[in-house]
């Protein structure tokens, strides 16, 4: 797999036209010996050599996916940070991820939960390129900075609505991008928020089903 891999306290790697899976969290919503320690075991695990017979991209990967793991699981638990069981704020953030979706990448799936949203966003056509409006960092910041000042004007606060890094992974290949879309929206039933992932109005399974792509 092709592209530029970065860390800074968890891993990132952008790839040019590639299907991601993000998830990116309220600020307060992880503990911070929580993340402290999912952190520095990710880099534990980064700074040793491929098992015999895998390769350095899959290494990462698998890395990437076992962080993500230990993030979901605590922000599933209690998080003190829940402004998105707020409607008004999760249909904000709702419309914000979809605000650029066939302009500046495709929305696969999505969901937002009171503490934390998860999306998967196929940037093949759109352009790429460390600097290119539909690269992965870029998205995000248009995402994570146009939700945070309408949420923060209709909470009357100031600050950080977002935590800085967001937990995010490559898509390799269409059976692991089905994988994860039911994840993905199967996340409020498991979470105990509904009895159907159809059942969640801030989710694209409450949306009429489109073909999937990997990009």
């Amino acid at each position: 797999m092709e592209g530029s891999f970065r860390r800074r306290n968890l891993p990132h790697l952008d790839v040019p036209g590639g299907t991601y899976f993000i998830t990116f969290c309220l600020t307060g919503s992880l503990p911070s010996m929580g993340y402290a320690s999912i952190a520095r075991r990710w880099r534990e695990r980064a700074m040793k050599s491929p098992p015999p017979g895998m390769s350095v991209p899959s290494w990462r990967h698998k890395c990437a996916s076992a962080a993500f793991l230990e993030v979901d699981s605590l922000l599933d638990g209690a998080s003190a940070a829940r402004w998105l069981a707020d409607p008004r704020l999760s249909g904000i953030v709702e419309s914000c991820l979809r605000h650029w979706d066939g302009l500046r990448y495709r929305v696969v799936a999505y969901v937002v939960m009171p503490s934390h949203c998860h999306i998967v966003i196929d940037t093949s056509g759109y352009g790429a390129g460390g600097g290119h409006e539909s690269s992965r960092e870029r998205i995000m910041h248009s995402i994570k900075r146009r939700s945070a000042q309408e949420c923060n004007r209709l909470l009357g606060r100031r600050g950080a609505l977002w935590q800085a890094e967001s937990y995010d992974r490559v898509v390799r290949d269409l059976d692991e991008l089905e994988r994860i879309v039911s994840y993905v929206e199967w996340n409020p039933v498991k979470a105990g928020l509904c009895e159907r992932p159809d059942m969640w109005r801030f989710s694209s399974a409450f949306w009429p089903r489109r073909d999937f792509c990997t990009g």
